[in-house]
């Protein structure tokens, strides 16, 4: 028998900051309506907010796609940007290529991947220059 789940997909929209946030706010008010436990909630809902965050500014926007299992949420952020050139350094907190303009509105402080990778349960990032990332994510909750 198939395990049933819940699928929300929300497109990340480049060059709109009014919308940014949009696919992790949907995503932490349908865990809340399901009786989700609020420790597991926090850490998707961080972790998912980092990786839209940098579709939205690294990536020229992309899409969300998010599963929700009884067991597990399973999230997907891609994007069609220019890749991440060098992974290890981009894992490295503190490391950043965000303009001038975005740190100067509070994003870009290089955080962004660690703590993607801290509040997951499983994190894999597929990226290669000009082709860009596809981050996937595992949140075990029970």
């Amino acid at each position: 028998m198939a395990e049933s789940s819940m699928r929300i997909e929300t497109p990340i929209l480049k060059d709109d900051f009014a919308s940014a946030g949009e696919a992790s706010s949907k995503v932490k008010k349908t865990l809340t309506m399901l009786g989700v436990n609020p420790k597991h909630i926090k850490r998707i809902s961080v972790a998912m907010y980092e990786a839209e965050i940098n579709a939205f500014i690294h990536g020229g926007g992309g899409m969300a796609y998010t599963e929700i299992f009884p067991d597990h949420v399973d999230i997907l952020i891609e994007d069609h940007g220019k890749g991440i050139a060098d992974l290890n350094l981009a894992m490295q907190e503190g490391y950043s290529t965000a303009s001038d303009e975005v740190r100067m509105m509070g994003f870009g402080a290089g955080m962004g991947l660690p703590n993607m990778k801290r509040n997951s349960d499983d994190m894999v990032i597929v990226s290669s220059p000009g082709k860009g990332t596809r981050v996937k994510m595992r949140f075990n909750i029970e």
